[in-house]
């Protein structure tokens, strides 16, 4: 099962608001409803829009085909519709590139992106299934926070899709997925991706991590990135940070699985990004059940930076970086 898909002229993805309890597939045929579905989370994880974003230029190009000023404004409405993660708008603009040569190259090229992805994340689940276990040994226990999967790609994932590795080569221990507040993308995503995989896991509250970490239950910590700064900064998913923290305190890996796609050099730091704040009702709330006193007021930045010195090793689909050997992102030596 893909996540996102271009079938029959329009893109199919997986509602991912309605996991675990039903699974969901939605038909997105305007660039008005893929813009939707990217700012309300229906698709996300970075690889996963930057894919989004490339079909919904080969929308725009048929929908306002003739009409260049509104054409243009579709595609920057898709380009902008979240605007942390860096694969979005490097995606569309590809994409983009090819309007000079009609709908038809538009697409081929939002085609060839998710081809892309899913290769990568091939990848990705071989060569940081490698760093695991030269890190860790056999048997390895890891925590992950939010949700790397396939839901969160196209198939396979990055950080999970190491983990997928390790499990079919019979070597994962376990897994502890950290819930992911507000919107427990760990306890209702990567848990059902788990659980699918037939992979032995156990939920755990966002704080509990650190104190797993200290108390030997965790080997290294794997997650995502959304984006990975010039100096090897790493935004990700809020909550992230203090899983950093705990590993450095711990004396355990932390693991940031991503493809190339989600290096940005032309960011220096993750001081220069943009952290999406998606304002209080994701917080003082919870299935429409308010969670706090009426008047609650929030802050719900989505995403957060992790510096570049807790950080042991990023994998993406081409190479290994290890960060705490001194190793930059500007280095390029392939795996």
């Amino acid at each position: 099962m893909r996540t996102i898909d271009w079938v029959d002229g329009v893109v199919e993805i997986i509602d991912q608001t309605a996991l675990p309890d039903v699974t969901r597939v939605l038909r997105l045929s305007t660039v008005e409803e893929l813009v939707a579905a990217v700012r309300r989370l229906a698709v996300r994880g970075a690889p996963a829009i930057g894919v989004a974003g490339a079909f919904g230029v080969a929308l725009a190009a048929r929908q306002f085909a003739g009409d260049p000023d509104a054409l243009a404004a579709a595609v920057d409405l898709v380009r902008t519709a979240r605007p942390t993660a860096v694969n979005l708008a490097r995606c569309v603009d590809r994409a983009a590139a090819r309007l000079p040569e009609g709908s038809d190259a538009v697409l081929a090229e939002a085609l060839r992106i998710r081809d892309e992805e899913v290769d990568s994340a091939d990848r990705m689940g071989r060569l940081g299934a490698d760093v695991v276990t030269s890190l860790c040994g056999e048997r390895p226990r890891l925590l992950t926070h939010c949700n790397t999967g396939a839901l969160a790609t196209v198939t396979g994932g990055t950080a999970l899709a190491v983990a997928f590795e390790l499990h079919r080569r019979g070597v994962l221990a376990g897994m502890i997925a950290s819930e992911t507040r507000p919107l427990l993308q760990g306890a209702r995503l990567t848990a059902w991706e788990l659980d699918r995989a037939g992979i032995p896991y156990r939920v755990a509250v966002d704080g509990a991590g650190p104190f797993l970490m200290a108390r030997g239950e965790v080997d290294a910590v794997i997650l995502g990135a959304d984006r990975i700064c010039a100096n090897g900064d790493v935004v990700n998913k809020v909550g992230t940070y203090a899983h950093a923290l705990g590993a450095r305190a711990a004396g355990i890996p932390f693991l940031v699985v991503a493809p190339e796609s989600t290096v940005d050099l032309d960011t220096p730091s993750g001081d220069a990004v943009e952290i999406e704040d998606r304002g209080p009702a994701e917080v003082v709330s919870f299935h429409g059940v308010a969670s706090v006193p009426a008047g609650a007021d929030a802050v719900n930045p989505a995403f957060d930076v992790t510096p570049h010195s807790l950080v042991t090793a990023i994998v993406t689909d081409r190479r290994v970086i290890r960060l705490d050997k001194g190793e930059t992102m500007g280095s390029y030596r392939s795996a």
